[in-house]
């Protein structure tokens, strides 16, 4: 098996060839936004550039690329269009500008949104340019422009400008283009359309002649576009040259066919079109399909068009059809065909009397319809109106082969998708892993079109729905599992034996050779299914490695995936591996098969059980896994071996790798899908349409819920009642009460509620009586009971003044229905989401909330929050492996909250044995939580009774304030409550006080009741479900979790009626779905009452590593995002709190209206500058280091060691003047930087505690949802603006500091960049050179903005900061030094033992290891460069350690700086780095 040829990268070309471009000199001329004195437009400019720059270099990405980033679109094409100037030339620059943005991702529509007017005209002249003759004016390379385009246009049907355009394409009348006969059928089956048609008809007749010539035209724009396209195809030789042009036009045709048929608005009446034209007939007949190498691609489209065409729906209403109902609609055209047969054709009477099961195969078909004549066939074909009628003496003009296939295509049987589905193994195969065409390498550069399915604005049903985010999800873990197999096992260096085995010449962290592997048991298969209900196997591994690796092997849970991997490798020993050449071939990998961990076995055979148990200590180094494999699989290989005798894969495993477990839940989540996909999906009926993406998108909005609640108990959101009336602007506010002294919270707010059917009243008044109640809020403060005399009785209280738009936020979430909340970058999302499932859980006692969120560090702030708030503790439960980062005491694991309750019953039995005491009860009422109810019942309830009737009102007499003290029957037991218990002032109060002790008894109660399950129950991990189904009513785990753990929950029989999730719009499509369905439907229904999503779609989206997934998929885009688009009403927080203002300006124009809380402009720590900077906020230009910018030495790992250099150096001089090291991060926005600023961090500071390391250095992208006071910020790239110009990023990246932020780039290339304008224009407003206060010491007292006393220093770039930090460094050194020999100088007596000795090792190590020179502080570039080769080879995760590995003599200045700042030991920057980090493959240790 050989990998393929691996794809070329497209090189972003450099500034420097920027400038030299004739296009960047038209752009300074004539549209650049910099330039001041622009020409006037010119027609010829635009001809020049299309031949020249266009049309000669055959449509170069790099040259659209520069034009399109020279805002050539925005500034010059669309600004000038009209029709008067309209040519070819400019439709297709036009076409390729758009084209270039959607390739790139960023918005595309934005421009012809601003100047509406002639877009109907462009459009108009796109259509005829697409039917033109290809030899004609517009070649086949233009046409596929023009096809890409139209398939963008059809993709955008949210933006109104282009759907009234499309609308005009697809719609009833296009069926003009159908023949007679197919008309009539189609009309007959849906008799509504007949009305419709006819209404049409009679429109034409009143339309002029020209405005109906064209509206036909339109209509049968996409029929003639089909058979232009079938004449391109039949112009393909068999096997002739023939031009690409050809075979890419033919393959974006069909790719723009999959697209309008995955689109029910555009599927619903292009689909018979499609079906009259017999494309598909035609397609599979052509010669293209034939073609090995050229027609691979187009193949796989066609068979995804063929998938789509026959898919299960209804397309007139857009139901799902079932397999019942596709079994009818199969059997209806074979008995409407033998029915034809039988009365026309006697030579098929054989076929006409058969029953169907017996003709309905491929084989019988060709041998009833095979020996017929063509006009025959033909004759049949057009029986079934699927043909126009043959005249009578007339031959047909259709060939034989493509009337018989038509016959047999359509009546065949077809395989169910589902059976399809249920048969596929769910791990990838090396066949798979390795195949270009469905998993495509990291460098798609966004050209070609692919064989994927994407994810856009709509779905067909949601078993379209699962299948695309299922086969997206398994090619994507696919993908990473690639890049984990041949990162593991080139490092083993399997090597072929003198005796031909292998040998291992490395090691790796995540793999081990396998010592044995025996398949253990192979179940019998269920009724009906062909492959084995379970196949287990032992893998035996020998763990000679260190402690921690081993403890990694040991830890395996169950349910862990690892990949078992045969290679025979044939290079000799010491062979190099080269990463540059194909892997497979170096390695001689020959099969890779998924497994799945059951446990490790114990010294006697058995699998040791997951629990809170500890477990056993095994002896020596050998460990033997049990592992499930794949039925489906095993059963595929079995069948291989014995019908072909290839030999049998699960004797050849010699490596055995695992995956970290955070990126290996891909099995599980692909058999979560596909279990859903064997369901019925119960998706709540509010929620249907719009996770498919139709309907009203405002219909789930709690103001349209036919069950919206009146009143609600806000409980402690309102901190008194002017934070009320002012939450909600615009309302008159009416409270019960008149007293100022009692309206004070908690309050209940009773909602004017309008029910969406009423009449509206129709006289004037009456309409103002309306919007005046509409606006009318009934207050009504209530008091929450006492609950008892302890001071731990008292309730928690929240102490957030939450603004109007938070409280909207809050007032929705809990009415039901779907609640959307966006929050930017400091508006307080966490607090608004604990309060709403605060107010939930206390408006509505008996129901279930569901937390969900994307990461483990989200739930934990969740919870911290959550424990603040008056939320009992028992009702709290936290799922999946997070829950060890809780910064608390408590555990809210499964397992803790077992022994939480088995503590807490002690606890409380403990109470009831003081209870029963102080009421001199004899007994042992206290055994358990059952003879304590007992002990309730029938002595502290008739205790309680006889005391309420003695003290309550008899009549007529006044009630007596001493009797509800003299008579309180538990005195004694609350004598250790703060005395006294009884105030003696009013009746009313001590009543009061008696009740809530009475209360405070009964809880106890109701407590041990709740707990009298565990008391039955033995086992934790029965104690631990019961507390999950039955006692939580907080549950709250990752998106991940719910999608690894659904089958569980479902057995379970785990109930919920509220979501709510955070950071919405970072979980995967799939990921936000699954937790709707943790549960069974209750008579057909889904209980869920509440889906409350919390998220950003300005910030980054998830994570899709490969590109070609999130580009051409738009597999990145969320369930939040998409809902979104669609038009899904959003509360919008509109007061960050975060950051100062000035620097939340540089993000805020990305929101509605997005300003400040008061605080950021009135507390000290805001209004206070930034002691030793001038600005708070600095761009600062770093041009090229020793005449380098941007290096890349691995594909996409790119790195800057200027920009490095110079961040590292800001941050010693922030340390040196006093800031703490830990509120300083550093960022960056690509990973060779992170390790190359890693690299230097080592270097410069170690652990030297005069200077310390910064808080974090990471990307960008995984900062995000975390925060600092001061970032330092370095964008790396110098040749093309790259992924930065995603503004989602840039948002983030904005949007991190709080007090200051310092970006170092190259300004030229930023500033030209239409995207970033609006924060690049404010930072660039500043002097782009840093400027210091070297004198100022941390903190300052000097106000932001104000004019500086000491005085401003101006770097003017890199090697001046770095000289200027080693003169401060040895300054202070030096000022050290003086001070201990000060206090050498001192008579002995007044110094401390420990003081003077250590005085004497300060002095020598200061000594010994002086600074170097400043002309040694910028290592040789030689230097650098090694240090990026190295820091090159690892992964994300992996810090590099190139330093230890190098020759210190090399690098005199780097080595000497590390003694220097780290003392005798350099420490390295993280304790992660593996071990195997230290030398990569490639690399000479």
């Amino acid at each position: 098996m050989t990998a393929p040829a691996q794809p070329k990268k497209i090189v972003a070309p450099t500034v420097s060839q920027i400038n030299a471009e004739f296009v960047t000199q038209l752009a300074c001329k004539y549209w650049a936004p910099h330039i001041k004195k622009k020409s006037p437009f010119d027609i010829k400019v635009i001809e020049d550039i299309y031949e020249k720059e266009i049309v000669k270099s055959r449509f170069a990405i790099r040259k659209i690329m520069l034009l399109e980033f020279s805002q050539y679109l925005e500034n010059y094409l669309w600004m000038n269009y009209s029709p008067e100037v309209s040519s070819k030339a400019y439709l297709m620059s036009i076409c390729c500008m758009v084209n270039e943005k959607f390739r790139e991702n960023v918005p595309a529509w934005e421009t012809f949104k601003k100047k509406p007017d002639h877009f109907p005209f462009f459009f108009k002249c796109i259509l005829k340019a697409a039917l033109a003759e290809t030899d004609g004016e517009f070649s086949l390379h233009e046409q596929t422009v023009l096809l890409l385009f139209l398939d963008h246009c059809f993709n955008s049907l949210e933006v109104d400008l282009i759907r009234s355009q499309v609308q005009q394409l697809i719609s009833l009348p296009m069926w003009m283009g159908l023949q007679p006969a197919r008309l009539e059928l189609e009309l007959k089956k849906t008799p509504k359309l007949r009305k419709f048609w006819n209404l049409i008809k009679k429109n034409d007749e009143k339309m002029d002649p020209e405005a109906r010539e064209q509206a036909y035209q339109e209509r049968k724009f996409l029929s003639q576009l089909i058979q232009k396209f079938i004449s391109v195809l039949k112009s393909v030789p068999l096997s002739d040259p023939v031009t690409m042009d050809k075979v890419h036009y033919c393959e974006r045709f069909i790719e723009l066919m999959i697209d309008l048929e995955a689109l029910l608005p555009t599927r619903r009446w292009f689909n018979t079109i499609l079906d009259d034209s017999h494309l598909l007939v035609h397609c599979y007949l052509s010669n293209l399909v034939h073609r090995e190498e050229d027609g691979h691609l187009f193949s796989q489209l066609l068979d995804m068009l063929k998938f789509y065409t026959g898919f299960e729906i209804n397309d007139q209403t857009g139901n799902a059809l079932t397999e019942n109902e596709m079994t009818t609609i199969h059997y209806d055209r074979i008995t409407s065909l033998q029915r034809a047969a039988f009365a026309h054709f006697p030579e098929l009477y054989d076929f006409a009397l058969s029953n169907v099961a017996e003709v309905d195969t491929r084989e019988s078909l060709v041998k009833f319809f095979g020996p017929l004549s063509s006009n025959t066939l033909h004759q049949v074909a057009s029986y079934l109106c699927l043909l126009p009628t043959l005249p009578k003496a007339e031959d047909t003009t259709f060939d034989k082969e493509f009337l018989l296939e038509l016959l047999v295509s359509r009546h065949e049987r077809r395989i169910s998708q589902i059976q399809q589905l249920n048969q596929m193994p769910l791990y990838p195969t090396e066949k798979i892993i390795w195949d270009e065409n469905i998993v495509p390498t990291e460098y798609y550069s966004g050209e070609g079109c692919l064989a994927l399915p994407k994810l856009n604005l709509q779905f067909l049903t949601l078993h379209d729905y699962l299948l695309r985010n299922f086969n997206l999800f398994r090619l994507e873990s696919t993908y990473e599992i690639r890049q984990d197999i041949e990162d593991s096992v080139s490092r083993m260096k399997p090597w072929q034996s003198e005796y031909g085995g292998v040998v291992f010449g490395g090691w790796a962290r995540m793999a081990q050779p396998i010592v044995a592997f025996t398949v253990v048991e192979v179940a019998k298969p269920n009724i009906g299914e062909n492959w084995p209900t379970r196949v287990r196997a032992d893998v035996t591994i020998n763990l000679n490695v260190r402690d921690h690796i081993k403890d990694e092997w040991e830890g395996l849970r169950k349910h862990d995936v690892c990949f078992l991997i045969t290679v025979r490798p044939t290079k000799p020993y010491g062979t190099k591996f080269d990463r540059r050449r194909p892997f497979i071939e170096q390695v001689g990998l020959v099969y890779v098969r998924g497994c799945e961990i059951q446990g490790m076995l114990d010294d006697k055979g058995r699998v040791i059980e997951d629990g809170p148990e500890p477990r056993p200590n095994l002896r020596g180094e050998s460990r033997t896994f049990r592992v499930f494999l794949d039925p489906n699989q095993y059963q595929q290989d079995m069948t291989n071996t014995i019908q072909n005798g290839a030999e049998d894969v699960y004797e050849t495993f010699n490596i055995i790798m695992r995956r970290k477990p955070k990126e290996n839940n891909f099995k599980a989540v692909l058999e979560t899908i596909r279990n859903l996909m064997n369901t019925d999906c119960v998706v709540p009926d509010w929620l249907h349409d719009i996770i498919l993406g139709y309907g009203d998108p405002s219909s789930a909005h709690y103001s349209k819920m036919p069950n919206q609640i009146a009143t609600l108990d806000f409980n402690d959101t309102f901190l008194s009642i002017e934070h009320l009336k002012a939450s909600f602007p615009g309302h008159n506010v009416k409270v019960t009460v008149d007293d100022p002294a009692l309206q004070i919270p908690p309050f209940r707010i009773t909602f004017p509620v309008r029910s969406g059917k009423g009449k509206k009243r129709k006289d004037a008044d009456g309409e103002d009586e309306d919007t005046e109640e509409a606006k009318t809020l009934i207050v009504e403060p209530h008091v929450i009971p006492n609950r008892g005399p302890y001071p731990y009785n008292q309730p928690k209280r929240n102490t957030i003044q939450f603004t109007h738009t938070q409280i909207e936020a809050i007032r929705a979430g809990m009415q039901p229905g779907l609640t959307m909340v966006v929050g930017p970058p400091g508006t307080g999302k966490t607090d608004v989401a604990v309060q709403i499932i605060s107010n939930i859980y206390h408006n509505f006692p008996e129901q279930r909330t569901l937390i969900v969120t994307h990461s483990n560090q989200a739930l934990n702030q969740l919870f911290e929050k959550i424990m603040a708030l008056d939320i009992d503790e028992r009702h709290l439960l936290r799922l999946g492996h997070g829950e060890e980062e809780l910064e608390t005491e408590k555990d809210f694991s499964r397992y803790g909250r077992v022994n939480y309750v088995l503590a807490r019953r002690i606890e409380l039995l403990e109470e009831v044995k003081r209870l029963q005491k102080s009421l001199g009860v004899p007994g042992d009422a206290s055994y358990t939580c059952e003879t304590a109810g007992y002990f309730f019942l029938y002595q502290v309830m008739s205790r309680w009774e006889e005391y309420i009737s003695k003290v309550k009102n008899k009549g007529n007499t006044l009630p007596n304030v001493t009797e509800v003290s003299t008579f309180f029957p538990f005195h004694e037991y609350f004598a250790n409550a703060p005395q006294p218990i009884f105030k003696g002032r009013s009746y009313e109060e001590d009543m009061e006080i008696a009740e809530g002790c009475f209360r405070h008894i009964k809880k106890i109660f109701t407590q041990l009741e709740e707990f009298r399950a565990s008391e039955l129950l033995r086992s934790g991990l029965d104690r631990s479900k019961y507390l999950l189904v039955k006692e939580a009513k907080i549950i709250a785990m990752t998106c991940t979790h719910a999608a690894l753990k659904r089958h569980d929950l479902v057995k379970l029989g785990f109930k919920y009626d509220n979501i709510l999730m955070e950071e919405a719009a970072q979980i995967l499509e799939i990921e936000t779905f699954i937790p709707l369905l943790l549960q069974n439907p209750q008579d057909g229904f889904s209980r869920l009452k509440r889906w409350i999503m919390i998220g950003d779609h300005h910030q980054l989206p998830p994570v899709i590593k490969n590109m070609a997934f999130q580009k051409y998929s738009n597999m990145e885009q969320s369930l939040f995002t998409r809902f979104v688009r669609v038009g899904v009403p959003t509360v919008d927080l509109d007061a960050q709190g975060r950051a100062r203002a000035s620097l939340c300006n540089l993000y805020n124009w990305r929101y509605k209206n997005l300003g400040n809380l008061p605080h950021v402009q009135l507390l000290p720590e805001f209004s206070t500058a930034n002691a030793g900077l001038l600005y708070d906020f600095q761009l600062i230009n770093v041009e090229d280091f020793q005449g380098v910018g941007e290096s890349e030495p691995n594909p996409y790992f790119y790195q800057n060691l200027g920009e490095a250099e110079y961040v590292v150096a800001l941050f010693m001089y922030m340390c040196l003047l006093g800031y703490p090291a830990d509120k300083i991060s550093i960022l960056t926005t690509y990973n060779g930087q992170k390790h190359l600023i890693r690299d230097i961090i080592n270097r410069r500071c170690g652990s030297n505690p005069l200077i310390g390391r910064p808080n974090k250095v990471t990307t960008v992208d995984r900062f995000q949802g975390q925060q600092n006071d001061y970032i330092l910020l370095s964008l790396v790239r110098t040749r093309a603006v790259g992924h930065l110009r995603d503004v989602r990023r840039l948002v983030v990246a904005m949007s991190r500091a709080r007090l200051g932020l310092y970006i170092f780039a190259r300004v030229s290339l930023f500033q030209n960049c239409f995207e970033l304008t609006p924060a690049f224009s404010q930072l660039t407003a500043r002097p782009l050179h840093l400027h210091i206060i070297p004198t100022e010491p941390f903190p300052t007292s000097r106000k932001n903005g104000e004019r500086p006393s000491h005085e401003v220093q101006i770097i003017k770039n890199m090697p001046q900061m770095a000289n200027f930090v080693y003169n401060m460094y040895m300054h202070l050194i030096q000022t050290t030094h003086h001070y201990h020999q000060t206090l050498l100088q001192l008579p002995p007596a007044m110094v401390e033992e420990g003081e003077e000795v250590q005085s004497q090792d300060t002095e020598l190590e200061t000594e010994e290891e002086a600074m170097p020179a400043p002309a040694d502080i910028m290592p040789t570039l030689m230097d650098a460069s090694s240090s990026q080769e190295a820091s090159a080879s690892q992964t994300e995760t992996t810090s590099s350690q190139t330093g230890a590995d190098s020759n210190p003599e090399a690098t005199p200045a780097e080595s000497k700086i590390t003694a220097t700042a780290a003392g005798p030991v350099a420490t390295p920057a993280e304790n992660n780095t593996p071990p195997d980090a230290t030398s990569a493959p490639g690399e000479t240790k």
